[in-house]
């Protein structure tokens, strides 16, 4: 996509009616810089068309979707008009679904505000059942709170219905089980009665969960974990549980297998999460459950590999993170080639767990402190070696410190990736001093 950057501004066709015009023309320089971004949108234009995008049928539902989709994870810290240019690079490239889990309102007004006048270039799959109460995210399955949350969704991305309705993270059996009969499941059913979700979905990490969901006749989507890591855990075993990685399956876990085939036989969409097993941990050696890398193309690879598979939706944080992804539409058969990486790799692994990835699943927290937020600073502290001054004022502007933590654990309990996060709060606090 051709940029022009104009005092730290990206200038393209989005936002290119926002200029202020006065200001400029207080420059001499005025109409050489018109000339070159009136230059730079016809550029913008010419790459919404010319893309090396590759499109797939999502299942049984009639929509086609891009290969490679968006997860919401990155709009949490951008600006308003950080999250439309950053949008003006995914539309530009092909990309055409996002997933939106996040209740913040941040988030959901920066997607709404991105997508704004071009909902028919992105289509969205969100989420029923995740809402914002006391400043925090929460997983929900009350029927007050799904109904506040959705229609909040709706209102902060200004649309009045989305493509896919996702049954938010079903990880157990018994979870599943319960959502036969009740008001929940009925919500869920009347919105897709009353044409505000157009097709139903669910979302899982449970291969065993996913299975019943596919099996179920209920859904047409499945939003699933699916990375060359968590394929060798078998079903019985939990991917979030460290002891799991100890002994990897060879090949991919039978019930995986039979999910797989399930859908593809069955027209049932998979949209894949964790393409970089969260938080990226594939694409660091340190970090890897394979105990050694793999590049951002190797994983979309493997999982676009599954017939089943409609997109792989990569989290990305800013346009050089995107762009990195988007790299697999032009990279060789080569680059692509995961299948020797992962045989030479033979034992050399480990779980990589224990690393916070950011998701906030561990809220809410009962003395509102972002946890998630925390961790983040203290990483970035460690990394560095040293706490700058820029990143002592980003923690001194939270609202709750670590300091500020009671050490109940509640938060533990509803971490997947087994972070100690009694101890990181008080590392924060030795760190930051409060």
């Amino acid at each position: 996509m051709i940029k022009y950057n104009f005092k730290n501004h990206y200038i393209c066709k989005s936002n290119f009616d926002n200029i202020n015009f006065k200001n400029y023309m207080k420059h001499t320089s005025f109409f050489v810089t018109f000339i070159v971004m009136i230059i730079t949108l016809i550029g913008c234009s010419s790459s919404q068309t010319k893309n090396n995008m590759k499109y797939r049928d999502m299942g049984n539902t009639g929509l086609k979707v891009s290969e490679i989709g968006l997860g919401c994870g990155g709009f949490e810290n951008m600006t308003k008009e950080e999250s439309r240019i950053f949008m003006d690079t995914a539309i530009a490239n092909g990309i055409n679904y996002i997933d939106l889990y996040d209740a913040n309102p941040t988030v959901r007004d920066n997607i709404g505000y991105a997508i704004k006048g071009r909902t028919k270039k992105m289509m969205v799959q969100g989420h029923i059942g995740t809402c914002w109460v006391n400043g925090q995210y929460k997983r929900t399955r009350d029927l007050a709170e799904t109904k506040a949350g959705f229609e909040d969704m709706l209102k902060r991305l200004g649309v009045n219905k989305i493509e896919v309705g996702m049954i938010h993270i079903t990880d157990s059996p018994e979870q599943w089980n319960e959502l036969e009969g009740s008001e929940y499941l009925a919500y869920v059913q009347q919105l897709k009665k009353e044409g505000k979700i157009k097709h139903i979905g669910v979302s899982s990490h449970n291969a065993e969960v996913a299975l019943m969901a596919a099996k179920s006749g209920l859904v047409e989507v499945i939003m699933f974990s699916m990375n060359p890591a968590f394929d060798r855990i078998s079903s019985s075993q939990s991917v979030w549980d460290k002891e799991s990685y100890n002994n990897m399956l060879p090949g991919i876990d039978p019930v995986r297998v039979e999910l797989f085939d399930y859908c593809a036989q069955h027209g049932i969409a998979i949209t894949v999460m964790k393409v970089f097993a969260g938080g990226g941990r594939l694409l660091k050696a340190e970090s890897s459950p394979l105990g050694f890398a793999l590049t951002p193309v190797q994983c979309i690879s493997y999982c676009l590999s599954k017939p089943c598979v409609a997109t792989a939706l990569c989290g990305a944080s800013n346009i050089e993170e995107l762009q990195s992804d988007l790299y697999y539409l032009s990279a060789t058969e080569e680059e692509k080639d995961y299948n020797s990486v992962l045989i030479s790799g033979g034992d050399n692994q480990k779980s990589g767990l224990g690393e916070c990835t950011y998701c906030s699943h561990c809220a809410p927290c009962p003395q509102k402190i972002n946890i998630a937020k925390i961790n983040k600073l203290l990483d970035k502290a460690l990394q560095e070696g040293k706490v700058s001054a820029e990143l002592q004022k980003e923690y001194d502007a939270l609202k709750k410190y670590a300091s500020d933590c009671i050490q109940c654990g509640s938060c533990e309990t509803r971490c997947p990736f087994d972070v100690p996060i009694r101890e990181r709060m008080e590392k924060a606090v030795e760190i930051f001093g409060k």
